[in-house]
């Protein structure tokens, strides 16, 4: 059975059509889907006859705060969220000077394998669907009782990996009937699937595009992420360039520095003449606690920045939030429901 609030405003016109409604009240539903209503009490001002009649014919998805845990170096929390079908993933709110920041999982797992990243531990369990992303926004902010402005899809999975349901989401989250987060203040990461990022381009949303590098040869790139044995770093890269000429957007480029493996000078200079001439930025990550321990961070974060700075590349360092909860860049992961969470939601 179709669910409700997985629909854009155009799908949901479509599919409703038969019913016979004014056009009104199609905008009503969907301003209730859209805000996050998983619930068809919630839509108090839609004829309890309509509601029966929408209930026969569609599901609405819901999402549910398992549980909860609050870092103790910043204000930064990590949820563990379950899907209708008991599927579980995890989502991570964090403050910021300029409000309140989403990271949202897109998938159940992760199946690009990528060595760094715990969400790759046991592969892919299913995508997730347009209302199933907004549901973890939705229960972020009534759980925090606060306003989420910004979203990074930099969560569980790959988002082009799930390009069809991502392109839904973007357009019910940033509709004005919705929540109205405009699209210049979401961020979509990849690990770098050339074509969906060509196809995105053409797509015209105007989103922050981060594409996770992580190395300076395709030869260390294809060691830690096998998405790199089928586009390689001049394929990516032409299809980044692609992007920012069509959107105007500068990109974001995802750099982790492991010790000894991607950290060294020449490396900044490849990295350097890798990004050469286009709108971007390097985001500096050190390697966090993840996966089997193989890799660590490199202690040349400070020096790796100085001497990308010196051959004229913007490069920022992120700012590690929630690592004492495992929230940060490449911890979350797909787990089974705790048998003693720290706070039950």
């Amino acid at each position: 059975m179709l669910a409700l609030n997985d629909l854009t405003i155009e799908k949901m016109q479509i599919q409703l059509a038969d019913l016979g409604l004014k056009p009104y009240r199609v905008e009503q539903i969907f301003r209730w889907t859209a805000s996050g209503a998983d619930d068809w009490e919630q839509m108090s001002n839609v004829p309890l006859t309509l509601r029966e009649k929408l209930s026969l014919q569609f599901l609405l998805r819901s999402v549910k705060i398992i549980t909860k845990r609050q870092s103790r170096l910043d204000s930064t929390r990590k949820y563990l969220m379950q899907m209708h079908d008991g599927a579980l993933v995890e989502s991570v709110l964090m403050e910021y000077k300029h409000g309140f920041s989403a990271c949202i999982s897109t998938q159940v797992g992760c199946r690009m394998g990528c060595a760094f990243c715990a969400s790759a531990q046991g592969g892919l369990e299913r995508n997730l669907t347009p209302a199933e992303m907004l549901g973890q926004i939705v229960a972020m902010q009534n759980d925090a009782d606060v306003r989420i402005s910004n979203i990074v899809l930099m969560g569980m999975g790959e988002p082009l990996d799930n390009y069809a349901n991502v392109l839904d989401f973007l357009h019910i989250i940033n509709n004005h009937m919705g929540l109205n987060i405009g699209l210049r203040h979401i961020s979509v990461s990849t690990c770098g699937l050339a074509d969906k990022i060509r196809s995105l381009a053409d797509e015209g949303v105007p989103i922050c595009l981060s594409v996770s590098l992580h190395a300076s040869t395709d030869e260390v790139r294809q060691r830690i992420m096998p998405v790199a044995k089928r586009f390689s770093l001049n394929e990516v890269l032409s299809a980044c360039r692609f992007f920012s000429g069509k959107t105007g957007r500068r990109i974001s480029f995802e750099y982790i520095l492991i010790d000894g493996l991607n950290d060294s000078n020449d490396d900044a200079k490849r990295l350097a003449r890798l990004v050469a001439g286009m709108p971007s930025h390097v985001n500096l990550i050190p390697a966090n606690p993840c996966g089997d321990g193989k890799f660590s961070a490199s202690n040349r974060v400070l020096e790796f920045r100085d001497r990308l700075m010196k051959l004229g590349v913007n490069t920022t360092i992120r700012r590690t939030l929630g690592s004492d909860i495992s929230a940060s860049c490449g911890q979350l992961r797909r787990q089974s429901l705790p048998s003693q969470p720290d706070i039950i939601a």
